[in-house]
Order: C-alpha cells, then structure tokens, then sequence
C-alpha cells in the first residue's frame, strides 16, 4: 500500500489534505519492473500497488496455514511460519525489521459448542449461527435454569453501550447458585461480566447482544481477553437472548470444551532507513488468524495490504520516517500492540510516534467502505478519540468521496490495534469493511451485496480462506490506505501541526491534485 513519492512528491498537501481534488485509480493489475526501481508520486504508487500483489501475499499466507493444520493462530507454527514470511519480504525489500517477542495466553476451542433451551419447549441453536464461543471460555456441560441478570428487554431508544448487564457484583443479588446467567453486551467488558456471574456461583455465562439496530442486534463475538474464568462463556444475538429473557422459567444446556495456556510469539515491525525519527508514521494489521481457521480477510488482507505497499515504497525518501507493524496475538485481546505500546510509552519512544493508521478485515466479501469515525460525530460514539483523528478520518472521506465512492463512519472503538494507540493519545485512522454484523438493506441498495447477510460470512471461521475475498474493494482500501501513508510520510502537519522538515509547499495543490487521474 505505502508506496514510494519523488522527492518533491506533489502529495503533501498539506493545510489542504482535506479538501484534494483528484486522486488515483482503483489498484489495477499493471504492476510492471518498472516499479521496483521507480520512486513514486502519489499516482504512480497507486499504479504500481496492485490487486494481483496483495492477493499474491495472500496466497502465500494461505499456504502457510495449508502447511499448519489449517491455522495461523499466535502460538502456533503457522504463525511463526506467517512471521518468517513478512520478516523475509521486508528485509529484502531493505527496511529495519524487528521481531518483537512477548508472551500471551492461547485459547483454543477443542470440539463444537453446543447450546439449547430445554424448557419452556426445545429449541436447538446452532454454533455460528445463533451463538459463538467466546475466547478465553471455560469448559462444562450443564443444563440448568436461565436467569436474567438486569437485562433491559426491549431495548427501546436507550443509546448503544448503556446496558450495566453484570457489570457489578451487586447485579447478582438473589442469584440461585447453579443456575445459567443471562446478561447483555454494554458497559463493561465480557470478561468482567463472566468473573461476576462466576462468582456468584452461576455454572455458565450467556451474553447477547445489546439489541440496537444494526450493528448491535446480530450475533456476538467476543473474547474475555485472558485467562481466569472457568464456567462455559458463550455470546448470542439480541433475539436469541430477549426469546430467553422473556420466556416463563427458562432452562438451557450449554456444553464447551476448550484448552488455554501461555505461549510465546512475536511482533513484526519494518521502519524505513530515511525520515525524521522524532515524527514517526505508523500503518500496522494484525498478522494472526483464530485457530479455527486461516485468516485469509481476517486479517490476511491488511497484512498482504500492507507488504504490498511496503514493498512498493522501499525507495521513497519521505521526510517522516514510516514503520509499519504486523501485530502478534490481536485476536487473543490485542495482546501484542497493547504490549508494544505501553512499553513504548514507558521508554519515551512512543512521544515519537505522529499517528497510526490501521488496516483490518479490508477484503470483505459482502462489504461496507467504513472508515473509522475519528471524532465520533458519526456515530454518536461516547467519549473522545485523541486530537488529529477526526483529521485522518477526514483524508480517507475526502480520498474516496473525489472518486465518487459512498463511504460509512463505524466507531473507532477496542475491537482492534489503534486501541492501545488511543489509549495514550496518539492520532488514529483506519479502514475496515465489515465482519459478523448483517448487512441492512440502505447498504446492499448503496454498496450492492446481500441484506441479511453477514459482511464476512466466513469470520472466524474455517472458510475464511482465499476465496473468502472480494478484489474489487481490496483494491480500492489497498490504493486508500497507500495514498493515506505515502501522504503522512511526507507530511503530518494537518494532523500534528508539526512541518515536518524539507517538506515544499506547494503554490497549487489543487491544480497538482487535480492532475492525477480522477477515474475510477
């Protein structure tokens, strides 16, 4: 994606970043030699960043886990295979690699969950469909009542994030031990939920989503980030759970088997040997898949993404100096970022860092174009992201709105790496194109695909394999996200006022702008 600039790089616009007036194809497949000796402005980046090359990377991800029982889950050979691979690539493209090591706990799922209600009546739900395991779950088979823990059924007009559903231990006050506690996604983590109903003596965990339209209704995903608690830990859509919540003394069976322990893995970062190493640009995705498949979108694609664009921009000489990061353990809780940055912070080294960009999940087949809200005036998020987000935010509406490409806002959030950026104040932005949450009508009639069909049919599941893929948005978040680092390497001073050194001014940047093809 990062690709390579002249030296005079008509890019950096800037004061003027949000308001370009053209910008570069979609990634084609025209990649010739000519780009492994070329130095790029904006537009011949574009050009030399292609579908064929990311999808290339994927390939060979995919072989990976062909070669690894399926898997490239952190802790696994299949990942240390995955960071062979990036860490080859990058040093014979000539950056600074690093492997990064740290250690974290492994989760696995060793056999189908199951999960029914057994009273009033039947009803056999299905895994993946109605309910998923969550990271991190202990292991059981029980069946014994469901009782609601301070659930709000319905949900009315009450705002996203606002159910306390388990979220203190007083919430358990009359709670029969033995019996199977149901609570609702908000507030507080999964797991803090969990070690709550563990302590009160509940013999599993059910969790379903908050119930707001449309991104907090479908099925749950989640993770409990470590491990400590032992009863079964499952999440389920919104309906599944109201259906339980308003049934006349329910009972259930939920049964999981699982197996956890600390392992050992690593971060990759690549810094490029030329830029200001006080103002740092940083592009990170997360290198691991879940152990239950390879992880060819979630998250081959931003991996394959960003080697692609690395490799296209080995010969930039920005003024910025760019590191890019391919992070270890994200789906056991964001563990290798987390644990990167707060050791940055405690050695200064992160004061250094001008922003993050980060790219997960950008090859969706049944897409959305979302681009993080960086000041959560779209979303209607709670709380503030650092200062400059709403900026990067602003690059990538302006990058695809001149190409007449519809875009959605979706919260910035903790599902991914910028979260540890954010949490000490740096500057954040990002792509993604959707994973579990069901696509709405108002998105297939704008972005074509299916309503009522998740965005990845395939996360976190076997499938999502090589053909678990669309190259028409691939190439279109791949050419965004080169445009959006090549911009920041060589100039950051719209999101943190610094000029960064030896940058030119342009006298025209719209009439420079506007001389990049605007098709698309």
């Amino acid at each position: 994606m990062l690709r390579r600039m002249k030296r005079l790089t008509v890019l950096m616009v800037a004061m003027t970043l949000a308001t370009v007036t053209g910008v570069a194809p979609v990634a084609q497949a025209t990649g010739s030699r000519a780009c492994d000796h070329r130095v790029h402005t904006v537009k011949k980046l574009l050009e030399c960043v292609t579908v064929q090359g990311v999808r290339e990377h994927q390939k060979a991800l995919q072989r990976i886990a062909d070669r690894n029982d399926g898997t490239r889950a952190s802790g696994t050979s299949g990942y240390d295979a995955s960071v062979d691979y990036v860490v080859k690539k990058m040093r014979a493209a000539g950056y600074l690699v690093t492997v990064d090591p740290f250690s974290f706990d492994f989760f696995e799922q060793l056999a189908p969950s199951e999960f029914e209600q057994t009273s009033p009546g039947t009803v056999q739900y299905v895994e993946g469909v109605d309910f998923f395991i969550m990271d991190y779950s202990g292991s059981a088979d029980v069946t014994a009542a469901v009782t609601p823990v301070d659930v709000v059924v319905p949900i009315g007009d009450n705002p996203a994030n606002t159910s306390t559903s388990g979220c203190e231990p007083e919430d358990f006050a009359g709670f029969t031990p033995g019996n199977i506690a149901l609570m609702q996604r908000g507030t507080c983590p999964f797991a803090v939920k969990a070690a709550n109903a563990e302590t009160a003596l509940a013999s599993a965990a059910v969790i379903f989503n908050e119930g707001q339209e449309p991104d907090r209704s479908g099925l749950l995903f989640g993770t409990l980030g470590e491990i400590g608690v032992t009863i079964p830990v499952i999440g389920t859509s919104y309906q599944v759970g109201a259906d339980l919540a308003t049934a006349v003394d329910p009972q259930a069976r939920v049964f999981t088997l699982t197996f956890s322990e600390t392992r050992h893995t690593a971060n990759v970062l690549a810094e490029s040997r030329r830029g200001d190493p006080t103002n740092v640009v940083m592009a990170g995705a997360h290198l691991d898949s879940v152990p239950a498949g390879p992880g060819i979108n979630d998250n081959g694609s931003g991996s394959a993404a960003l080697l692609e664009i690395a490799e296209q921009m080995a010969k930039v000489r920005s003024n910025n100096k760019v590191r890019f990061a391919w992070w270890g353990a994200e789906e056991a809780g964001l563990v290798g970022s987390l644990d990167w940055v707060s050791r940055q912070a405690d050695s200064g080294e992160l004061d250094n860092v001008a922003l993050y960009l980060n790219f997960d999940m950008i090859g969706s087949p049944n897409y959305v174009r979302f681009v993080y809200d960086g000041d959560n005036s779209d979303t209607g998020t709670p709380g503030d992201n650092p200062p400059g987000s709403e900026v990067i935010e602003q690059l990538f509406v302006d990058y695809f709105g001149n190409r007449h490409l519809p875009t959605a806002p979706t919260e910035i959030g903790a599902r991914s790496d910028h979260f540890g950026f954010v949490l000490f104040g740096i500057p954040v932005g990002g792509l993604f194109t959707g994973a579990e949450e069901l696509k709405t009508a108002d998105q297939a009639a704008t972005y074509g695909g299916t309503a009522g069909v998740a965005l990845d049919p395939c996360y976190h599941q076997a499938c999502d394999t090589f053909a678990n893929n669309s190259n028409r948005i691939l190439g279109q978040m791949s050419d965004a996200a080169a445009f959006a680092i090549l911009t920041y390497a060589m100039n950051t001073e719209s999101v943190t006022g610094l000029i960064s050194t030896d940058n030119l001014r342009l006298q025209n940047p719209e009439q420079e702008m506007a001389n990049i093809d605007g098709s698309s």
